[in-house]
């Protein structure tokens, strides 16, 4: 995350590695709520919906979020990396039950995953795509575009 923060010019809050990560967001929130930031980014780096306690603590984040901004948080973005198969659509439906899910991006459409599970999940759990991934760049997140995502998925 700091060289990502590096690479946009953005603020990164952190602590040392083993804090409690409710404990992160909320120095975070409290930083941007004092510095009149629009936009808090919070990366969980969750992956696995197996994992009771990752549920529980990704609920006690959004708890602490409320607690300095009462109708945080305004969305919650489920990251799928495209090569994910029918495990995707349980993880999704996991994350969305535990956090509240309200949109996905699909990572990693640069190469010859084609991501076609997202469309189940999408229209299962009535989850906009908000952006795709299809690099390493900044530039490489894309706003979801669903004329194109439907043509690529017919491409030789």
């Amino acid at each position: 995350m700091e060289i990502w923060g590096q690479r946009t010019d953005t603020q990164v809050i952190r602590q040392s590695a083993g804090s409690d990560p409710s404990a992160v967001l909320f120095d975070a929130v409290s930083a941007a709520k004092a510095r009149k930031v629009d936009y808090v980014i919070v990366d969980t780096a969750g992956r696995l919906q197996t994992k009771e306690n990752l549920m529980l603590e990704l609920q006690k984040m959004s708890r602490t979020a409320r607690k300095v901004i009462p109708d945080a948080p305004h969305e919650v973005l489920l990251v799928l990396d495209a090569t994910t198969g029918q495990n995707g659509l349980e993880q999704a439906r996991k994350f969305t039950e535990s956090s509240g899910v309200t949109g996905i991006v699909l990572t990693k459409l640069d190469g010859t995953a084609k991501g076609g599970i997202v469309v189940a999940i999408a229209r299962e759990l009535n989850l906009p795509i908000r952006y795709i991934g299809v690099g390493e760049k900044v530039e490489d997140l894309l706003p979801f575009d669903s004329e194109k995502f439907i043509e690529s998925l017919f491409e030789k």
